[in-house]
């Protein structure tokens, strides 16, 4: 049986080698027949640390890697184009910018 392929968006990176996609889709409801938004999620395994959050990717099936991936992450099909709003501020006054931890308000 082929291995599936399938288009999601990355919505964590904060493991290494590791990332949550998202898999959306349109459920038609059966009582009521409206469209439900739902989503799968998938951990696929990047090995060259290549995608970031909110970036569109292409994962295959693969063998059990680990508790959670069953994933392996084939191309990058297209780069995030978010940007942070406070970094580009603060670069543009020609200050460094800063990270806020949860101690700070901000």
């Amino acid at each position: 049986m082929p291995k599936r392929i399938v288009q999601g968006i990355v919505t964590s990176d904060k493991m290494s080698k590791t990332r949550r996609v998202e898999l959306a889709r349109l459920t038609k409801h059966p009582t009521y027949k409206k469209y439900v938004r739902s989503k799968t999620v998938c951990y696929a395994h990047d090995e060259n640390n290549e995608s970031s959050v909110g970036d569109r990717v292409e994962i295959i099936e693969s063998e059990p890697l680990s508790r959670l991936k069953r994933w392996r992450l084939v191309k990058v099909v297209s780069k995030s184009t978010e940007v942070d709003l406070a970094t580009l501020r603060a670069v543009r006054k020609g200050e460094t910018p800063t990270l806020a931890t949860d101690g700070e308000a901000g």
